[in-house]
């Protein structure tokens, strides 16, 4: 099936400072993967083979640490790179991707990106600033968590969803991904109990109301202000 251009995928780092007749060649080389919910793009070590752009859906980043457990790292949504690591001829995948619903992907393959590299001399650059993108957001979040009180990292870490994915409802701002509370607790590196009870203080104060897997802002400004709390 003929690739049809998806909005946005011209303010992606991959093609800074490309042409539109150079991002429309680069384009021509995909090929489009889709999957359903809960299956995988990648596992984590599989040989890092491939570098996607999701267009349709929502993607899991997860990773097991050494002792077995499975941390959330991330929400992939449209439209944002994951697997970059194949564009440093990385061998394995540090991370999994697995389809929270159904998902549509553009893919290159390693020899068609090597191809492109070589033929596109700013798009190597621009590789080199997305690895640089992915190092920094993880320093980030590795710093959040070792300096900043768990209120202000969950805080920052629900708003930072509801600006992926939030749907306005009249009653406020709904956080469109199915996260448990345990999830939220991996992606903001502290314990389910402390989430739950961090949670609950909010939905009494009226910032939130908060389901099983869903989480309705009520109150944005109040949440921004635990957000921006000084340490």
């Amino acid at each position: 099936m003929p690739f049809q251009p998806v909005s946005r995928l011209e303010d992606l780092t991959l093609f800074n400072k490309l042409t539109e007749e150079e991002i429309r060649q680069i384009l021509k080389t995909a090929r489009q993967q889709h999957i359903q919910a809960g299956e995988f793009y990648f596992m984590q070590d599989d040989p890092a083979e491939a570098f996607y752009v999701l267009t349709k859906g929502k993607v899991r980043l997860t990773q097991f640490t050494a002792d077995g457990q499975q941390i959330l790292l991330r929400i992939i949504v449209p439209v944002t790179p994951f697997g970059a690591v194949a564009l440093a001829d990385h061998e394995t995948y540090p991370v999994s991707a697995q389809a929270v619903e159904a998902c549509t992907a553009l893919v290159w393959g390693k020899t068609v990106l090597s191809q492109l590299l070589g033929r596109f001399p700013q798009m190597a650059v621009n590789a080199v600033k997305i690895m640089a993108e992915h190092v920094q957001e993880f320093q980030q979040r590795f710093t959040e968590i070792a300096t900043q009180r768990v209120e202000r990292r969950l805080a920052r870490m629900i708003l930072r969803l509801a600006h992926q994915t939030g749907v306005k409802t009249p009653r406020g701002v709904e956080v469109n991904l199915p996260l448990s509370r345990q999830d939220l607790a991996e992606m903001v590196g502290t314990t389910l109990y402390t989430v739950s009870r961090t949670l609950s203080q909010w939905e009494s104060q009226g910032l939130i109301q908060a389901g099983r897997e869903r989480i309705l802002i009520l109150h944005p400004h109040g949440l921004v202000k635990i957000a921006e709390e000084e340490t």
